[in-house]
């Protein structure tokens, strides 16, 4: 175990979209170790990644495959010797429909990965996680508004929207669990990755309205300087637009 005074920073699906994104952002700030997750940690992305910042780790991380899960917090144990911040950001939402018409094997799909693979990650990673010397280790899941029931939004994506609206719920539940973890979970905005341009097609649009350079940007300054107090058990917007736009959320936090 090589012990480290930097920020140690895990990320799932970190090898496009927002996950990158999150990823490139934090591995060019100071005194910071990022392990990016992703199925295939020999993805080209995370490549040129890591030759350009010595300090980005690939490493394999498949969601909701424990053994997988164990074996990355082992290296990370192993390498940087401490774990500060997980960002749970694997997802997949690639069924449009409504519930009647969305069949029982694409729910199992997205309820394995955005649901599961959460559960998964976290039981593999808590000791270490809370063993965090900040004394405040953060556990950040990359929601959506459409997870929302309160402010419902009608995506068209029953299965999607479940298995996020169930995640949702490990946030609260891993907030009242652990007195010293900062669970969040965080709406990124709709965002033009492969995931964020196929719904804008499919509802008209030429692209997803929100860069994933702003969205990685609000998704940080929910966790940058979060506290139990003011972070921890609630869903975050990354940025509270009041533009009217049909697709802004004008507040801060989005109700569960």
């Amino acid at each position: 175990m090589s012990p480290t005074n930097k920020t140690v920073y895990l990320i799932s699906g970190s090898n496009r979209g927002i996950g990158y994104g999150l990823a490139a952002l934090i591995a060019a700030r100071p005194d910071t170790i990022v392990f990016a997750g992703a199925r295939d940690p020999a993805a080209q992305s995370l490549k040129d990644l890591a030759a350009k910042h010595s300090n980005v780790h690939p490493v394999k991380l498949t969601s909701g495959d424990q053994a997988d899960n164990e074996a990355a917090i082992a290296e990370i144990q192993k390498t940087a010797g401490r774990l500060d911040v997980i960002i749970a950001n694997a997802g997949i939402a690639n069924t449009m429909g409504s519930v009647a018409s969305t069949s029982p094997s694409a729910f199992r799909e997205h309820w394995e990965v955005n649901t599961l693979g959460p559960i998964v990650l976290f039981q593999a990673a808590h000791a270490l996680l809370l063993a965090s010397p900040t004394g405040a280790p953060i556990f950040a899941y990359i929601s959506t508004v459409g997870a929302s029931m309160a402010q419902y939004y009608d995506l068209h994506a029953p299965a999607y929207g479940s298995s996020k609206a169930a995640a949702n719920f490990l946030v609260k539940a891993l907030d009242g669990d652990h007195p010293s973890l900062i669970a969040m979970a965080i709406h990124p905005g709709w965002v033009a990755t492969e995931m964020g341009n196929e719904g804008a097609t499919a509802n008209g649009l030429p692209a997803a309205p929100v860069t994933v350079e702003d969205s990685v940007k609000g998704v940080m300054s929910r966790i940058d300087g979060a506290t139990k107090e003011k972070s921890s058990g609630r869903f975050w917007n990354f940025y509270a637009d009041k533009s009217g736009r049909p697709w802004d959320i004008p507040t801060d936090e989005i109700p569960w």
